[in-house]
């Protein structure tokens, strides 16, 4: 084994190094010299610092020339989880710039903090293949979620969506940890690729079985996939509205990348098929199943819904069905398309709560409540125009081309168009989601306010963060090879 050169370990984690400084330095500021000045100039200063901690971290990946791996795939630099950090790092920047409105706490520093830690977690989960770290990097951002949920704290709502959320990720944690520990045992090593190569066989062994049941379990809670997604609708309706939107957005990207590195990298050997007519046992057939549940479940129930934030999370519960469609195919393309899928998600989904949360002084969450809407503000409501038509995959927009993709790299997965059951169902609930999201803008454009419309006043960065995601959810649906172009090289 090659000695470790500690060097090239700092170079290479410099990026996630200096976003952790980023957040003590935001900290530490906040509890200091920061005390004297006005909560809005105190938002306005750590944000500033904690955007150029991310700013900073994306330019080191940018010039930065992997590949690069520590022993048992501890830590592992490749093109790939360049793209993927810098991504996480870009909705992270935006989901600062978001909060610097927010008004439901004077502990800034801490709030900051726990969005830029939360950011090193996850930087550090798409960069490893080594199930201890994997579990750990898992944890480290789970914390700082359960936090972000309930930082509302004269909010009961908020309080209750932390605790649900705390105890249902308690459980998936030990089915995740139960199901590695089956995976080591079986093979003896905790790194992804010598797990795949121990596992190999003809046959599934059924303690194999048993620990692919226990990781979907537990990586199901964290994608928010049906029947784990339980936490999801209070989560994102209690948390603070930008930290709902981070939830959204962020740890989608992240959690759907190791999932997919788990099962594809490491269990490539136990996939079996899922098609109609040739079943195999296997990951991939669980997967068809949470896939349908997902996109039934999550679409269905989102027509029932009167608040715009339940509707946006049973939608994410829906996204989450078709984004398992990439792991289904479990191809280069399927890979390819899953996250672009998932990036240009995580930008509608976290400009759709930014819109909410610009609206929070208001009092939104009810539809009644964005009655009217675009007589008071014409910008945020063609914000959320662009925002939710691209959920649906309306042309020319991202989330139209992403479906088109995964759909296509899911038919090209199997011969004879085995899985065609499972995109026809994905094709019958996006025209059902096509229908609540319309319900919104509805009330956004056609029904009546009622009395004289008061205009509503946006801070200047919210408005310019909201557009700049709109703008980015266009340009990637009409010239989708930019982001292709980068995942593919």
């Amino acid at each position: 084994m090659n000695p470790v050169s500690y060097s090239d370990l700092l170079r290479f984690t410099l990026p996630e190094i200096t976003v952790a400084l980023a957040g003590l330095l935001v900290l530490t500021l906040d509890i200091t010299v920061l005390r004297q000045y006005s909560v809005r100039r105190r938002f306005g200063i750590a944000a500033l610092v904690g955007c150029a901690g991310c700013l900073f971290a994306a330019y080191r990946l940018v010039h930065t020339l992997p590949p690069y791996s520590l022993p048992n795939g501890m830590f592992v630099v490749t093109p790939l989880t360049n793209v993927v950090q810098i991504a996480l790092l870009a909705l992270a920047i935006f989901t600062i710039l978001l909060s610097t409105s927010t008004r439901i706490t004077g502990h800034i520093g801490e709030y900051l903090a726990l969005i830029l830690f939360a950011t090193v977690a996850m930087m550090f989960l798409v960069a490893t293949q080594n199930l201890l770290l994997i579990f750990v990097s898992l944890e480290f951002l789970s914390l700082s979620l359960y936090i972000l949920t309930g930082f509302h704290k004269q909010s009961r709502q908020s309080a209750e969506a932390a605790l649900k959320y705390f105890l249902f990720g308690g459980m998936s944690a030990g089915f995740l940890l139960f199901g590695m520990s089956l995976l080591y045992g079986l093979s003896g090593s905790i790194e992804l690729p010598a797990i795949a190569a121990a596992l190999s066989g003809p046959t599934l062994d059924p303690l194999l079985v048993i620990a692919i049941i226990m990781v979907t379990i537990g990586f199901g809670f964290k994608v928010a996939a049906a029947p784990f997604h339980l936490w999801a609708p209070d989560a994102y309706q209690g948390a603070p509205t930008v930290s709902a939107g981070f939830i959204a957005s962020s740890s989608k990207v992240a959690s759907f990348f190791v999932f997919g590195q788990v099962v594809i990298l490491g269990l490539g050997s136990a996939a079996g098929r899922g098609a109609f007519h040739a079943y195999v046992p296997g990951w991939v057939p669980v997967l068809c199943v949470m896939a349908a549940l997902s996109m039934i479940l999550g679409n269905l129930a989102a027509i029932a819904q009167t608040s715009v934030r339940r509707l946006l999370a049973y939608s994410a519960i829906g996204h989450a069905g078709y984004m398992l469609l990439g792991l289904i195919a479990h191809t280069q393309q399927g890979s390819s398309a899953l996250l672009y899928y998932v990036i240009t998600y995580a930008l509608a989904s976290l400009g759709a709560f930014g819109v909410l949360g610009a609206l929070e002084a208001e009092g939104v969450d009810k539809l009644a409540d964005i009655a009217g809407l675009s007589r008071r503000a014409p910008g945020l409501s063609l914000c959320m125009l662009i925002f939710l038509l691209s959920l649906a995959g309306i042309p020319p927009l991202a989330g139209f081309f992403a479906k088109f993709y995964i759909f296509t790299a899911v038919l090209q997965a199997e011969p004879h168009f085995g899985l065609l059951w499972l995109v026809l169902l994905a094709v019958a609930m996006s025209a059902v989601s096509l229908y609540y999201y319309l319900r919104v803008l509805k009330q956004i454009y056609v029904v009546d306010g009622g009395a004289e419309p008061r205009p509503i006043q946006t801070p200047v960065v919210t408005r310019f963060t909201l557009w700049v995601l709109a703008a980015l959810v266009v340009l990637l649906g009409c010239v989708p090879g930019i982001l292709l172009r980068w995942i593919g090289a």
